[in-house]
């Protein structure tokens, strides 16, 4: 088992290393199980590279999306707020708010996600704010690896310090005149590094909630080098158990987005079977150009309901993947 390297000054910014994909991010998600809906919001500041990555997607009770993606602009790595963005911290491993005012763009078909020129020029605008005030329900899990030869959680050439923790969420969502008070549960990581979206070749990350009580954090990943890692945690009561093994079956639409999954994880203490179904995905993508060639992953953001024993929960369903020659790298598995 990896041993990591982690203090209460490593949820502040730390500072920049020279590479220009430099990237330091804090992303959080928010669901409030009754009113089943909720979303993510992620700021990852590229400061060698000028601008911030800024991202809000909501999911919304009727089914429709409200979602922000743009680059503001900044110049240090001092804190984490651009573009109406930001987040501040409460109490350091236990404690912070992550909040979003400015202009949300709604969607009542998520495949608008797949044209993001479309998307920008044809979803209706609003003014929108969104206030989630997180307080841990867990430990924190991970950190900087203390092995130089150990990988991190998703790899050294795509975040070297990572922690995450399971939370208690309580705040709102404000879309135009529409209203909804958030009370329920979440998952948020923090993460430093040099970052390439396209170093992952697939991955497969599941955070979700069951109560206060019960969660889990689960990642299949193969980097560039095609090999297969498995990670993660199943949250139980007040600890975390690290998982052993981890089996996925996936079923898909024509479109190859995810549709449902079956979960076998087992780790020293247990078994156990989950199963999760997509009410929501969004489609998104990511694209960068190397030595003249352009390379394009895609990025499937899902709102997904889950069963671990008869408990209901609800969390983010992730699937990151390059593409080639347009299949996604990682499908059908």
């Amino acid at each position: 088992m990896t041993h990591y390297a982690l203090s209460a000054q490593d949820e502040y910014p730390h500072v920049p290393s020279a590479e220009r994909h430099f990237n330091e991010s804090v992303y959080m998600n928010a669901f409030d199980h009754a009113r089943r809906m909720g979303g993510w919001m992620r700021i990852g500041n590229r400061v060698n590279a000028g601008y911030a990555e800024l991202s809000v997607c909501l999911y919304l009770p009727d089914g429709r999306i409200a979602c922000q993606f743009q680059r503001p602009a900044i110049a240090h790595n001092e804190a984490f707020a651009a573009g109406g963005l930001s987040v501040t911290v409460g109490v350091a491993l236990k404690a912070l708010d992550m909040r979003y005012d400015g202009e949300l763009l709604v969607i009542d078909d998520p495949n608008l996600l797949r044209n993001p020129k479309r998307l920008f020029s044809e979803a209706r605008r609003v003014t929108g704010s969104v206030l989630w005030q997180h307080t841990g329900t867990s430990p924190v899990h991970g950190g900087v690896p203390t092995d130089p030869q150990a990988q991190s959680l998703y790899g050294r050439d795509f975040s070297l310090g990572h922690f995450n923790q399971h939370t208690r969420v309580r705040g709102e969502i404000r879309l135009g005149d529409e209203h909804w008070p958030v009370d329920g549960y979440g998952w948020r990581d923090h993460s430093w590094g040099p970052r390439y979206w396209q170093n992952i070749l697939f991955d497969r990350l599941f955070m979700a909630n069951f109560g206060a009580d019960r969660g889990l954090m689960l990642l299949k990943i193969a980097n560039r080098d095609g090999v297969v890692r498995r990670g993660g945690v199943l949250h139980i009561d007040d600890r975390y158990e690290e998982i052993l093994d981890l089996d996925i079956l996936n079923e898909w639409n024509a479109d190859r987005d995810p549709t449902r999954f079956v979960l076998s994880v087992r780790t020293t203490e247990r078994s156990a079977i989950i199963r999760g179904r997509i009410l929501s995905c969004a489609p998104l993508r990511n694209r960068r150009e190397e030595q003249g060639v352009v390379l394009e992953s895609r990025i499937a953001e899902c709102f997904t309901e889950l069963d671990w024993d008869g408990r209901r929960g609800f969390g983010m369903t992730e699937y990151v993947e390059r593409l080639i020659n347009g299949v996604p790298a990682g499908y059908p598995l």
